[in-house]
């Protein structure tokens, strides 16, 4: 049992001397809420979180995923792989401003999931056609990653008495 806690302590040092520590950086995505999904005597419960994030090059978007927060010891320590099952929503809250062109697939955002191999990614595209905003999160892992992903889509609709609607086509590389 000492070596597991030296293991721990040497983790979480590696984690915080490296950058790489748990928990989200300052400017990342925003709580909304957490709910417990079960109950541990000792140390945390896992929890189902909901948090917020803008598209960096979008302004008027945000998108809401849902992601299973490991409990446990290794979860209080912010050393637990988390799980691949992520949900995603995005919506349109304001009007549609794009700040720069970009590609089909770019990153709009990226957390990681477990102390070093795992991450998370929040990737957008255009469908031009229908001037719909794509968004797909997904995991990946070193040297295995996951099938498990959900798809989120925006059509782009005027706001507030804009009359010029912008077309995510125009702003593809």
């Amino acid at each position: 049992m000492k070596r597991f806690h030296l293991l721990v302590l040497l983790s979480i040092a590696f984690a915080v001397s490296f950058g790489v520590a748990p928990s989200f950086a300052q400017n990342g995505p925003d709580l909304i809420f957490r709910k417990s999904v079960d109950f541990k005597l000792l140390t945390p419960n896992d929890k189902l979180a909901t948090y917020g994030i803008d598209d960096p090059l979008i302004d008027g978007v945000v998108c809401y995923y849902t992601a299973h927060e490991k409990g446990g010891v290794a979860g209080m320590f912010g050393v637990a792989e988390q799980s691949s099952e992520i949900s995603l929503a995005c919506r349109q809250y304001g009007p549609i401003k794009f700040k720069e062109k970009f590609n089909q697939g770019d990153e709009a955002f990226s957390e990681r999931r477990s102390l070093l191999f795992k991450r998370m990614h929040i990737v957008r595209g255009c469908d031009a056609k229908r001037n719909v905003l794509v968004y797909m999160v997904y995991s990946d892992k070193l040297v295995d990653g996951s099938p498990e992903s959900s798809t989120s889509t925006l059509a782009i609709q005027p706001w507030g008495g804009q009359n010029d609607i912008p077309k995510c086509g125009e702003f593809l590389k």
